[in-house]
């Protein structure tokens, strides 16, 4: 690409992700977020994620052989894009001020009442129920997040997955159901006595499923493109799928390194090893992080000289396209949860409806 065509796809690409003014008629959330937005956050996300996958130390395998590196690489990637998703959606949730997300060492109790309750009744009868996050329990289920809408007094108890393939023909999505509902029974008093008197008196459990297939609500399945309603933000799910986008070539990038040298393919030299790239993570510029270094398919090698001797690249070349692109980050903040505290509120609250996360709560 040249220099101007360059600075004509940047442009297109700025003008596509621009924010605009949507008259309030066309807009379902009063917040909005666009991708430059976040762009500067979303990039060191992704970098550090990279740099991890990058760094481990593959154990060697008599059954792997020399591909054992390529399969390393590929189980890494399936616990770091569970991260990354967990990482960018608390980042989306500020420019929300009534969202408050926690997702550091939560530890929800499954009480045993709360387990038999869901598994011998239909969860619409559970309506009403609210249970002590005290009382004996069997074990613990650790959710992604939990996000709580303090205007709407509502939680939602957050899975997120990278995909739901994996889970089609198996118990295993049913007892993860299972474990959220009877969780979720406890949330509100649990919020309660370990987040300073916060209140919930809706209680909805998501799955999230990063690969965006079809959707069951009456499931408690999501997929990531609905987001923007679990958040009541507008442009959150389309910078998700551009964050995915962006990680996803640069995984495949790590994997075609690794792939060339299991097969002994010699580098080409825009081909950089491993070490190397997560070495150079840390010192290129923005414009080489965004880009990479290498190419989804590689290039037809030709043995004639380009420049027919003239130093004329010709309009293909690349050389002096490094125009520095830099974005502001915007971080509306949120507001502090202890300001809670300053309100009165009456404990336990009248009513509270435990379930499957329902658009907007049926708001």
């Amino acid at each position: 690409m040249s220099f101007a065509a360059g600075s004509a796809s940047r442009r297109l690409f700025g003008e596509r992700f621009a924010l605009q003014a949507e008259p309030p008629a066309l807009r379902r959330h009063s917040h909005l977020v666009r991708y430059p937005d976040v762009e500067a956050d979303f990039d060191t996300l992704i970098e550090k994620a990279i740099a991890a996958i990058a760094d481990g130390e593959p154990v060697e395998d008599e059954i792997l052989g020399h591909y054992v590196n390529v399969a390393s690489l590929v189980r890494a990637v399936s616990f770091r894009e569970g991260k990354l998703l967990e990482q960018a959606v608390e980042r989306l949730a500020k420019v929300n001020p009534d969202l408050v997300v926690l997702m550091q060492s939560i530890k929800l109790p499954l009480v045993k009442a709360a387990i038999e309750a869901v598994a011998g009744n239909d969860w619409r009868q559970l309506e009403g129920v609210r249970l002590d996050c005290e009382a004996p329990a069997k074990g613990c289920y650790t959710p992604d997040l939990i996000i709580v809408n303090r205007a709407k007094r509502a939680a939602f108890v957050l899975d997120l997955k990278r995909s739901l393939a994996s889970y089609g023909d198996t118990s295993r999505l049913e007892e993860l159901k299972l474990k959220m509902l009877a969780s979720a029974m406890i949330v509100p008093d649990w919020l309660y006595k370990t987040q300073k008197r916060m209140m919930v008196e809706t209680v909805g459990v998501a799955i999230i499923d990063g690969a965006s297939r079809p959707s069951d609500h009456a499931a408690g399945v999501w997929a990531l493109s609905e987001i923007d309603d679990l958040l009541e933000i507008d442009g959150a799910a389309t910078c998700m799928a551009e964050l995915r986008l962006r990680f996803g070539r640069r995984v495949q990038q790590l994997l075609e390194v690794e792939a060339r040298r299991a097969l002994g393919i010699p580098e080409t030299p825009t081909v950089m090893s491993a070490p190397v790239l997560a070495a150079a993570a840390s010192t290129t510029s923005l414009h080489g992080r965004r880009f990479g270094t290498l190419r989804t398919k590689p290039r037809a090698m030709v043995w004639v000289d380009a420049t027919n001797d003239t130093g004329d690249h010709g309009p293909g070349c690349r050389c002096g396209s490094s125009e520095d692109l830099r974005f502001d980050d915007d971080d509306d903040g949120r507001d502090d949860p202890e300001a809670l505290t300053d309100d009165t509120v009456s404990w336990p609250p009248e009513h509270i409806r435990i379930g499957f996360a329902r658009r907007l709560l049926d708001a």
